[in-house]
């Protein structure tokens, strides 16, 4: 252990880091009247903090026992915060996660400064990931986004198997373009991939440029082609974002860089707009479009809220019946009683109030399309009835006796498994067989994880819109947690979310607070309103101190019960809690989460 009466002059090694020492850099402690020299292994893991257990001890109580974290990983080396009550600064900038750390950097800690000095570059070529080692290190970067707020880049570009066989030519080629902080390896499909820690949209874009760049230099790829992707925008799991990456390079030119977010089509169907990223809903709308150009009867099949109905008036755009009416009845939304007349039409003096003869649906759609939304809530005797209409073209109205005949295409949707309702009794075989002729089967949301980003954005732009207020940004960190929600309401959920936030959060930027709890749970421990926390109105206590233990800690506790009294008294509303604090709106605002308080509450 790191000891804050270290000599002057002294240079240590690291007991818990020993094996590569001198390779790695070193720190330059300066401690009030001392100063130390630490050497860095090429990797491992430091802690820096008052504990006993700290690697590099400070004494002081402006630290914390774990205050920061330093990590070393292939001579490359990041700080990262580990909660600390006051904080850790880089150059004089207070950081929230990890930050890689540059030559020189100066990183305050209490009354300490830390100087990182990285080892002298050898000229060690740079190795290639396998496979199964990229995926290891995506998935790595993956949860430091998540726990960070963070950006990554990867960079996709597919070679082919000759180019990768060189692998140290072709490590020496882009070597040029990367820092070592930086990974590549290829994937299992032969595409070389580049992994861009703390990397945006724009600095992916232009190191994805320079890659391809450089291969063409090399004579390796003279025809390379790339294509980047971003967590958390463009996904949060390694499978997602690997797959944004390469779908946007395979639809790049040769010498291009393609963003994943143009990678992503965005169809017109009338006033309607579908957004599709996800390579099953892509393979499922053109197989839409080529069914729509027969007759045949088509049966929707999917969650409530997975888009459905736009998979069904898709079948009608592209038809040639796109000129007709689109009809839509939903079948769970309308008693069993007022259906038949819905669907069949019926003769004046039918049934009480039928005071004048009315059309059904059936016979408004002709021409056209009939969209029957959950079928499967029709009663038998309907499902006989339409069942005669699909096969004879022909109805009859209710109180009528005279045949009409129809022209009509049906698309039939339904969240049940018709299946299992014939095998049960609930629903005809032969009906179901005639709805059937075609089907598609629309996966959840959950399952089309490249998406959710996409549509958050766009649903949060019309809202504005709609609202006529400013366009809200969405930060790492919400865009993290919404990607990471099970959407059990799927599209139609994410959509009525967003137009919450949309209304009820002034804030210029969707962070993770304006979220509803289901999506970011509060735990039990720091949820406002739970017995630990003061009631409303009622003035916090200072906790019972408890020996031995450090007043700093004890001063956390006690500004936290005065952030949760202060929220719990004005209702949840940051910007009056603020003003009853005596504090700016921001600085509260970093507060909740420095605490963990994770309550809403208007601006």
């Amino acid at each position: 252990m790191a000891s804050a009466g270290d000599d002057k002059s002294a240079t240590q090694t690291l007991p818990a880091m020993a094996g590569a020492v001198g390779d790695g850099g070193y720190l330059l402690v300066v401690d009030g009247a001392t100063s130390r020299r630490l050497r860095l292994p090429r990797n491992g893991s430091l802690l820096v903090g008052r504990g006993d257990e700290a690697d590099v001890r400070i004494e002081s109580q402006a630290v914390s026992r774990r205050h920061a974290e330093l990590h070393v990983s292939d001579g490359e080396a990041r700080v990262a915060d580990l909660g600390s009550h006051n904080g850790t600064l880089l150059n004089g900038e207070r950081i929230d996660g990890a930050r890689p750390l540059q030559n020189g950097d100066m990183i305050g800690i209490g009354d300490a400064e830390l100087i990182y000095r990285r080892a002298a570059d050898t000229s060690r070529p740079r190795r290639l990931l396998d496979p199964a080692a990229l995926t290891r290190r995506i998935v790595e970067e993956l949860e430091r986004v998540g726990a960070t707020e963070r950006p990554l880049g990867l960079v996709a570009l597919p070679l082919g198997a000759r180019a990768l066989a060189d692998g140290a030519g072709l490590a020496a080629a882009i070597d040029g373009c990367l820092r070592r902080l930086d990974a590549a390896g290829w994937s299992a499909e032969g595409t070389l991939v580049a992994i861009l820690p703390e990397r945006d949209r724009d600095a992916s874009e232009e190191i994805a440029r320079a890659l391809v760049a450089a291969l063409a230099a090399s004579g390796i790829a003279r025809a390379a082609r790339a294509g980047f992707a971003t967590a958390p925008a463009d996904g949060c799991d390694a499978p997602t974002l690997l797959g944004a990456a390469r779908a946007a390079a395979q639809g790049a030119a040769p010498g291009e860089a393609v963003d994943a977010t143009r990678a992503a089509t965005e169809i017109q169907l009338g006033d309607r707009r579908v957004v599709l990223a996800d390579p099953a809903m892509v393979r499922l709308y053109d197989l839409i479009k080529r069914l729509a150009a027969s007759d045949l009867p088509v049966l929707v099949c999917g969650e409530t809220g997975a888009g459905k109905e736009h998979a069904a008036f898709a079948v009608h755009w592209h038809s040639p019946r796109r000129d007709g009416p689109f009809v839509i009845l939903n079948c769970a939304a309308i008693t069993e009683t007022l259906v038949e007349s819905e669907l069949f039409g019926h003769e004046k003096g039918a049934f009480s109030g039928a005071i004048a003869a009315k059309p059904g649906l059936i016979e408004v759609s002709g021409g056209g399309t009939l969209f029957l939304d959950e079928v499967g809530e029709l009663s038998a005797a309907v499902q006989a009835k339409l069942l005669r209409v699909l096969e004879q073209k022909r109805l009859t109205r209710v109180g009528g006796l005279r045949e009409v005949p129809v022209d009509l295409r049906v698309v039939a949707a339904t969240n049940r498994d018709l299946e299992a309702e014939v095998a049960a009794g609930r629903f005809r075989r032969d009906l179901f067989f005639r709805l059937g002729a075609a089907t598609v089967v629309l996966p959840p949301l959950r399952d089309r994880p490249r998406e959710i980003a996409l549509l958050a954005r766009r649903f949060l732009d019309d809202a504005c819109a709609r609202l006529g207020r400013p366009q809200m940004a969405i930060s790492t960190g919400a865009m993290v947690h919404l990607a990471g929600f099970a959407w059990p309401g799927n599209v139609r959920e994410l959509k009525n979310v967003i137009e919450y936030i949309a209304a009820a959060i002034p804030e210029p930027v969707l962070e993770p607070w304006c979220l509803p709890d289901a999506i970011v749970p509060i735990a039990a421990d720091t949820a406002l309103g739970t017995p630990s926390s003061p009631s409303p109105g009622a003035g916090a206590t200072a906790p019972a101190r408890r020996p031995g233990r450090p007043l700093t800690d004890e001063v956390r506790d006690f500004e936290r019960q005065l952030i949760v009294a202060a929220l719990a008294a004005c209702g949840e509303v940051r910007k009056s809690a603020a003003e009853q604090l005596g504090l700016p709106l921001r600085t509260l605002v970093y507060k909740l989460k420095q605490h963990g308080i994770t309550g809403r509450g208007g601006g």
